[in-house]
């Protein structure tokens, strides 16, 4: 254990934040998540999270989940594939294979288990996943678990993508795996012109992971393949149930024939515990509420946009983003440390965002907004933003 010890003590950049007094991660959250949350004794502005349609505190969610824990208890002790599949499992899957356009779907416990999953299981070595360099870590880590061999495009780059297409084998599967929403920028892929190139090669697939999507934007809430009208152009789908439906787990659509493959093989789904019956039945009834109030995602969108303009007037650089995500760009590792902590002294949560989860150069904090926000708190915490940024002198 001395060489392991040796190497990973070298790893001290936490232990540098926490000595001066920066540390953004692990803070202590004492109540539900929504608009505000109680920390340290003391009420926050919460902006750090990806509960786009404010559903996690909805008492028909938390009921939903009480019922299911008093009917079913409190695990299943098991996989989906031997004794943990529960008849609320199957009720989901079917109405979430519905709601985004695909022949069935399987849920797993977790989203990040459906891409790291999924993936390696769909190619051999003779194949090709083609992936964006911002992609998801699941996605990454999916595809380093695969015997395929692995290609990237620069950053929504559709001449890289094609020069990644022209690589490979007319006889090889070439699995393009892209963010509908890239969940630190905001800003969406393009999926009219990756459904275009799909159609110049042979045997391409496309996969869109719809964790920021679904619940944001489309009919309903059904994500970005709904929003672009590309729903029957894109092979397969997943989804979170952490963000917009208010629980934990996550699901892939496909039609019959891949979705019959994955049931049998995909490791993470037949060697991991189903999911619990509270979260699913959570996820359920967040699914539900989703389809019957509209206003809701139209209250999201309001905000959004009002924040939105509001941080542009105020001068940040917010990138490209089209979504609920907005990226207040800092590129600087230890001012981004101090601005979340600053921010957090002026009664806002919000989260730093560093390698790897961005580019060196690109450090940012990351700013969210819920269906359930409002203009008074977006204002809020614009002016106390404005105010650490200046300080730090990042804006003028």
């Amino acid at each position: 254990m001395g060489l392991l010890h040796a190497r990973l003590a070298k790893y001290d950049l936490p232990q540098k934040m926490i000595e001066k007094g920066v540390y953004p991660y692990f803070r202590e959250i004492e109540s539900k998540q929504g608009t505000e949350v109680e920390m340290d004794g003391h009420q926050v502005l919460m902006f750090g999270s990806n509960a786009y349609t404010g559903l996690t505190g909805d008492e028909r969610v938390i009921e939903a989940g009480v019922k299911a824990l008093k009917q079913y208890g409190s695990g299943c002790a098991g996989s989906r594939f031997l004794n943990g599949t529960l008849d609320i499992h199957v009720q989901l899957e079917k109405e979430l294979a519905a709601f985004v356009g695909k022949d069935e779907a399987l849920c797993f416990s977790t989203g990040f288990t459906v891409n790291s999953g999924v993936i390696p299981q769909l190619l051999t070595k003779d194949d090709f996943i083609i992936c964006d360099d911002r992609d998801h870590a699941s996605i990454v880590d999916g595809r380093r678990l695969s015997f395929a061999k692995a290609l990237h495009y620069k950053h929504n780059d559709m001449k890289d993508l094609e020069r990644c297409l022209r690589r490979c084998p007319k006889n090889s599967v070439k699995l393009i795996v892209v963010d509908g929403v890239f969940s630190m920028e905001g800003d969406l892929c393009k999926l009219p012109e990756i459904v275009e190139l799909k159609h110049k090669y042979d045997n391409v697939v496309i996969m869109v992971d719809e964790a920021h999507g679904l619940g944001v934007f489309g009919r309903q809430g059904r994500g970005v393949c709904d929003h672009f009208n590309l729903t029957k152009e894109i092979d397969i789908i997943m989804g979170t149930f952490s963000k917009s439906l208010a629980s934990i787990g996550g699901f892939v659509a496909a039609d019959k024939i891949i979705i019959n493959w994955l049931r049998h093989t995909a490791r993470t789904y037949i060697f991991s515990a189903s999911a619990t019956p509270a979260a699913t039945a959570s996820a359920l009834e967040a699914l539900h509420i989703l389809q019957k109030e509209p206003k809701r995602i139209k209250a999201l969108w309001e905000v959004t946009n009002y924040a939105l303009m509001k941080f542009r007037e105020a001068g940040f650089e917010i990138g490209e983003t089209e979504s609920p995500i907005i990226p207040l760009y800092v590129r600087d590792l230890e001012k981004t440390f101090m601005v979340t902590k600053m921010a957090f002294d002026e009664g806002v949560f919000i989260n730093a965002v560093i390698p790897p989860a961005c580019a060196p150069q690109d450090t940012l904090v990351r700013f969210a907004l819920m269906a359930t926000h409002t203009k008074e708190q977006v204002d809020r915490a614009v002016i106390a933003l404005t105010k650490v940024f200046k300080e730090l002198d990042i804006i003028k």
